[in-house]
């Protein structure tokens, strides 16, 4: 039997006896706890339903506990212990209790619209044919991701998908990679990542979510997807999707995990060339459910984390997942088209500080160039990266080069005569260096913006290395000048004003541009406790995802940490400065495809995945492994599947009136 994404409650969990704690988990009815009624586990619906005549005052997410080993089966799954408090404008209050709901687990066979089944997350060819792990005789079966990233929620105006009983919407989400193959060898990017379009049908009456049909979407067009990770919801109502660390081209003819893509993708180890990645997917999704894709390749190459595009619907933000990142802005030339546009790397004034007491730097903004998506493509299927630049990674004793770092690691580098837009666009981490941009972030991750009072967000996912004096990267022109690491990382934040000039003093053509740099919410490294975290469970560690929510007023955030036994996603309201623990996932397992929809068909949604659940990191996980596995390969077919959904509320839907 398939496998059965199950959900936990946390609240007064060390009231329930063991024993009908595991009933419960196998499907048993949930019974009343504290104040609040709970119904069936799976007899949930969605977060919220907000009406237009409205009496809403504010909301609040009251935390859950941190689970610990009193009761394994808690830390083995997705935990959903935590309440949303609304208060209306005559004082009265009403707390919900919160769950999740999966879509699937991958590796399940789901509805492909046909009468049959598909393979949830399967891995396709350039042909579109599957990708055989043939790792141990006996056992050979198609791979599928065990690592769902980012994801969208949306409606069309007009669709024609048969079996949809309710209201139709759709969910786009990827794949970004398989965490290893049946014989226990690693495999992150050796994979082409993939994407499907979800038809969900909509319950009108409680706002349930449930699958109808699944489609994958063809990416050979793109020539294939490099290591997609987290994504948004454009303003026009597409798929934004991201291509991670993209591949070295000057030396990616020594990358055995390349030529592996590549084999894979297209049965040799030559054909994938990399130029064609580290750009910026995006999906369209029709009327039939399913998805077209199209890759913009002038947002400039670089680690494509997830991208946040302003009301202007021309402005994008961009956060950067790579040692040495920058801080990277495109303008769009049209509204609603990524196709054309200019692209801007920050350089920061003095002033950089990870405590939130502090004001923080200010930001100015160097122009790279401008480009159409076509003729970079053009540029990337015809130039050697020998033509572009020279890239020597020791040093050779010449003035003509100029040494960078790049990924942590010394350069010396030197652009050929005429080929500056090719730099800028297709090595966008070296030209930004030799521009003058701030190239000293680690792991710049995640964005999102604060509409209503036009501030931004940005998740360092750790502070170590580039950022650190003493550390790999660290170069002065960064100017980040930070003592000593914070592993755990920290969200930092930004204003967006207009009349912004770039380092010519031409004016950037936009109201939404990051003009400084703070910090909101830091993390705390610990001595490890009595579980294995080395930060501190009660704070953030290690954030990735964001999303805000203007209706709640609230940034959710999401952990891939390597510090914390559980990762969990967190509410912060930004109006209160109280940060509650919203969910907890798998032990070993990262928090992704976070999203939120304020008003979807008059609800409102958060979405929720997970990647690699029981990814046990030595120290860290030494005392809960043991104890933890057999129950995550229990719930997880064997540790290589994991989970795709939302949160929701039980037993009825929130009102926001």
């Amino acid at each position: 039997m398939p496998d059965k994404e199950t959900t936990h409650t946390m609240s007064n969990i060390t009231a329930l006896k063991r024993r009908s704690f595991i009933k419960m988990a196998m499907g048993a009815p949930m019974l009343p706890m504290g104040s609040v009624g709970l119904t069936t586990l799976f007899n949930s619906s969605p977060l919220l339903a907000a009406e237009a005549k409205s009496g809403f005052q504010f909301a609040e997410f009251i935390s859950m506990e941190a689970p610990t080993l009193a009761i394994p089966e808690v830390m083995a799954t997705t935990s959903v212990g935590s309440m949303l408090e609304i208060t209306s404008q005559n004082g009265n209050k009403k707390a919900y209790k919160l769950a999740y709901e999966p879509f699937f687990i991958t590796g399940d066979g789901v509805p492909d619209g046909k009468n049959g089944k598909i393979l949830a997350g399967g891995y396709v060819d350039i042909h579109n044919r599957p990708i055989m792990d043939n790792s141990v005789i006996g056992k050979e079966r198609q791979f599928f991701s065990d690592c769902p990233d980012g994801m969208s929620l949306l409606k069309l105006e007009k669709v024609n998908v048969k079996g949809v009983k309710g209201n139709t919407v759709f969910a786009v989400v990827q794949f970004e990679y398989t965490n290893s193959n049946q014989g226990g060898e690693k495999m992150y990017g050796v994979l082409p990542s993939q994407i499907a379009v979800l038809t969900l049908n909509q319950d009108p009456l409680n706002g349930k979510l449930s699958l109808v049909k699944y489609t994958p979407v063809d990416t050979s067009s793109a020539q294939g997807l490099w290591i997609t990770c987290g994504a948004s919801l454009s303003p026009w109502n597409t798929h934004l999707s991201s291509e991670e660390y993209e591949p070295d081209a000057p030396f990616a003819h020594e990358n055995p995990r390349f030529k592996s893509f590549s084999k894979n993708l297209y049965g040799n180890e030559t054909s994938a060339n990399p130029y064609n990645y580290g750009h910026l997917p995006e999906v369209t999704v029709n009327p039939d459910g399913s998805g077209t894709l199209v890759k913009h390749y002038c947002l400039g190459r670089i680690s494509h984390e997830l991208v946040e595009v302003m009301p202007d619907k021309r402005t994008v933000l961009m956060g950067d997942d790579f040692t040495n990142s920058g801080l990277f802005l495109f303008i769009a030339d049209k509204e609603a088209d990524l196709s054309s546009g200019t692209l801007y790397v920050a350089k920061l004034g003095k002033g950089f500080s990870i405590d939130p007491k502090d004001e923080g730097a200010k930001l100015s903004w160097i122009k790279l160039g401008h480009a159409t998506s076509d003729e970079i493509k053009k540029l990337a299927s015809t130039l050697k990266p020998s033509e572009i630049m020279t890239v020597l990674k020791a040093d050779p004793s010449d003035e003509t080069f100029t040494k960078i770092f790049y990924d942590g690691v010394a350069n010396w580098v030197k652009i050929k005569p005429g080929m500056e837009k090719a730099a800028a666009f297709l090595e966008t981490h070296r030209y930004a260096y030799l521009m003058g941009g701030s190239m000293g972030f680690s792991k710049m991750e995640g964005t999102s913006a604060n509409l209503k009072d036009k501030v931004a967000y940005f998740a360092l996912q750790n502070i170590q290395d580039s950022m650190i004096k003493t550390g790999k990267g660290w170069n002065a022109q960064s100017m980040i000048e930070l003592e000593k690491p914070l592993i755990a990382g920290a969200v930092m934040t930004s204003k967006l004003e207009g009349n912004q000039r770039d380092q010519l003093g031409n004016a950037i053509k936009s109201n939404w541009v990051p003009s400084q740099i703070s910090a909101l919410i830091v993390g705390r490294d610990i001595e490890q406790d009595e579980l294995g975290n080395l930060a501190d469970p009660n704070m953030i560690s290690n954030p990735d995802n964001l999303k805000f929510s203007e209706k709640l007023r609230t940034l959710f955030i999401g952990e891939d940490s390597s510090t914390h036994v559980n990762n969990f996603i967190w509410a912060y309201n930004v109006d209160t400065k109280k940060l509650s623990r919203v969910a907890s996932m798998p032990s070993g397992a990262e928090a992704t495809g976070l999203s939120v929809v304020d008003n979807l068909n008059g609800w409102t949604y958060i979405t929720a995945n997970f990647q690699h659940p029981g990814d046990w990191l030595g120290k860290l996980h030494a005392k809960v492994m043991p104890i933890l596995n057999p129950l995550i390969e229990k719930n997880y077919k064997g540790r290589f599947g994991a989970a795709v959904g939302y949160i929701t509320a039980t037993p009825t839907s929130i009102k926001i009136t």
